[in-house]
């Protein structure tokens, strides 16, 4: 690790062993595709942008498809996704830079990425560690909340918690401690009711620690 923390390599240590096969949840099969579907997850669930998907790339297949798309159409393709007049106009504008700028390709850079309209660092991030096998650190909701519960962060702002999970996280394993926090997330350290009777992490965890203190 970049500074010495066995706190943070326990956990880690911990977390691989428990969800070593983890991937990203959405289905795709190219950086499009990715780019696309992380797009819609905004406030969606990953399996619900999964069923809309599925119809989806079959009628938009490149950059060019959801650029010249008619908008209200798009609107109704990907209306389950909710948000969906601004998540449309995402699309579209983002895929006409894509045409403009680098030639209908998915750029594989985070600076290329983020210029991208409607494209934050999360979902830059996904791209590379996912699509082009780079190593990023996705920050989103379960890496925040799990994050800050383990005492690995200490902040609201993505940004800062990147920062924070990058200097004490091996940078061979960003993405994949990415995924590892967001399973964890999703299958013990829920938001409402986290489930620390059955945490392999409680004896790490300052959330669980501090519990019979507040």
């Amino acid at each position: 690790m970049k500074k010495e923390n066995s706190h943070a390599k326990k956990i880690f240590e911990l977390l691989e062993m428990e969800y070593k096969d983890s991937k990203v949840a959405l289905d795709f099969k190219t950086p499009l595709q990715l780019l696309i579907a992380t797009i819609l997850s905004a406030q969606c669930t990953d399996e619900r942008v999964n069923k809309v998907t599925k119809a989806l790339f079959k009628k938009y297949k490149r950059a060019e498809d959801y650029a010249n798309a008619d908008l209200k159409e798009l609107e109704e393709d990907i209306r389950p996704t909710g948000f969906y007049k601004n998540k449309a106009k995402s699309l579209k504008n983002c895929c006409k830079k894509i045409i403009e700028d680098f030639k209908g390709k998915i750029p594989d850079t985070l600076e290329e990425l983020i210029a991208l309209p409607g494209v934050g660092r999360k979902t830059a991030n996904i791209v590379l560690g996912s699509a082009y096998g780079r190593q990023a650190i996705a920050v989103d909701t379960h890496v925040n909340r799990v994050s800050n519960r383990l005492g690995l962060a200490d902040a609201d702002d993505p940004d800062k918690i990147e920062e924070e999970l990058c200097k004490i996280i091996p940078e061979d394993k960003w993405t994949e401690a990415t995924h590892w926090l967001i399973q964890h997330g999703r299958r013990i350290c829920n938001a409402r009711k986290p489930l620390c009777d059955k945490c392999i992490l409680r004896d790490y965890c300052k959330f669980y620690l501090n519990k019979g203190k507040l």
